[in-house]
């Protein structure tokens, strides 16, 4: 019985000819993430921008949240967050700050008391203002910078200096997309985005960590090889790992899009972003910065270059698959030198006797 394949065994594709492209590719789009943020801003949920939470409890029986909300959207009070928690008649209700302040606040809140009141119990009322939104911004922040120096010390340690800042810099990366992603599409961003976008982190680095770690038994094992050549066949090698475990977390988030419901759409459509722009990192943005961070510097790297513009102007017929076939000619085990053929000794010439006069 054959196993599922999702990528064919012993691929030759040249990723690193294409990093004269991902790089300006990566680098407008990074750009155009930092200038969305800035002019559009992101969609703040009432963790961040402050508002009124109120917890109900159901009289009889359990609290319907598809009911509690849409009797919420019902009253125009903006966006409105229901969601259940511990019994089955517990339910907290979330609506964000009213203009006309802390009166036009109050009467939200009495009208959230008139439409419920009748089946629910209001146990308690808490207002999260602007200090608090602000402090709770703070916080994720400082969590996702310090996760990122845990990580860049361990790297730092684990590898050679040079994976420790490609890594970074793939994660920084794959985090200025993301809020790209939210910002472009408006998805509400709470603290179920900042455990997003830590889920995302730890991917893109379990991903940059196993692809690095088979370019480091490589450079090991391959000591005259290009560097580029050694990252190409490293990225091939672990290809159907790559492929396989990227398939089979997005299924899981295809189903939580479509059946986890409204509380972690958010969540689930930054993740399969993520995901994405993880595996992309780190392949076309992690790998491709060890060559220009000057991991080896050695001749056999300047023959590759002069071998891609070549095959630029033609000598390999401006195929990708022409230069993957010379590039495999010089992927196999390094060639030993043969050793040189002894030298057989000269044959002695036998000196002519003299004629001696007797």
């Amino acid at each position: 019985m054959k196993l599922l394949r999702l990528a064919p065994e012993n691929t030759k594709f040249p990723f690193m000819r294409f990093r004269r492209v991902s790089y300006p590719f990566s680098a407008l789009l990074s750009l155009i993430a930092v200038a969305l943020f800035i002019f559009k801003g992101m969609n703040f949920g009432i963790d961040f921008a402050g508002g009124t939470v109120i917890e109900l409890r159901a009289k009889s029986g359990a609290a319907e949240v598809g009911t509690l909300r849409q009797l919420g959207e019902s009253l125009k009070l903006g966006d409105i967050e229901v969601q259940a928690f511990g019994n089955p008649a517990d339910a907290t209700l979330r609506f964000g700050l009213q203009s006309g302040g802390d009166v036009a606040q109050q009467a939200a809140v009495e009208k959230v008391r008139g439409a419920v009141g009748d089946q629910y119990e209001l146990r308690r009322v808490e207002v999260v203002g602007p200090r608090v939104s602000n402090e709770l911004v703070q916080s994720g922040t400082l969590g996702v910078v310090l996760s990122i120096v845990a990580v860049l010390t361990y790297l730092w340690f684990r590898f050679e200096w040079q994976f420790a800042v490609g890594a970074v810099i793939a994660t920084m990366h794959d985090l200025l997309l993301t809020v790209g992603f939210f910002s472009i599409t408006q998805l509400e961003f709470n603290t179920t985005s900042i455990a997003a976008i830590l889920t995302i982190v730890g991917y893109s680095l379990n991903e940059t960590v196993v692809v690095l770690d088979r370019i480091r038994e490589n450079m090991r094992k391959y000591k005259k090889l290009a560097t580029a050549q050694m990252i190409d066949m490293s990225i091939n090698a672990v290809l159907p790992r790559t492929i396989m475990t990227a398939t089979t977390v997005m299924l899981a988030l295809f189903a939580l899009v479509a059946f986890g419901g409204q509380v972690i759409r958010s969540f689930s459509l930054a993740m399969i972003w993520g995901i994405f722009v993880a595996t992309y990192s780190s392949i076309f943005i992690c790998s491709p910065m060890l060559i220009y961070l000057g991991l080896r510097n050695e001749d056999v790297d300047r023959k590759v270059e002069q071998k891609e513009e070549a095959e630029a102007e033609g000598e390999f017929g401006g195929s990708a698959e022409a230069y993957a076939a010379s590039m495999s000619d010089d992927i196999g085990d390094t060639p030993v030198p043969a050793a040189p053929a002894p030298k057989r000794p000269a044959p002695k010439q036998k000196s002519a006797r003299r004629n001696r006069p007797r």
